[in-house]
């Protein structure tokens, strides 16, 4: 649970955005969404190779 303490006279719109900015660090709505949908191990593993070919690629086309 998060909890932000708001200050004597500050603006809501300050705290709001504190809060905004915890809540995005402690990456609860990425976690949330990756359970969303159960994905195999091996796809999981087939997507991370084919990204890093990809990016070897655009390494490769930047040495050119």
């Amino acid at each position: 649970m998060l909890i932000i303490p708001v200050k004597e006279g500050e603006n809501i719109d300050r705290a709001l955005k504190r809060f905004k900015r915890k809540f995005d660090r402690t990456g609860t709505m990425r976690q949330l969404r990756k359970r969303q949908q159960f994905t195999k191990p091996s796809v999981e593993r087939r997507q991370q190779v084919q990204k890093a070919q990809y990016i070897q690629g655009l390494r490769d086309q930047e040495e050119i």
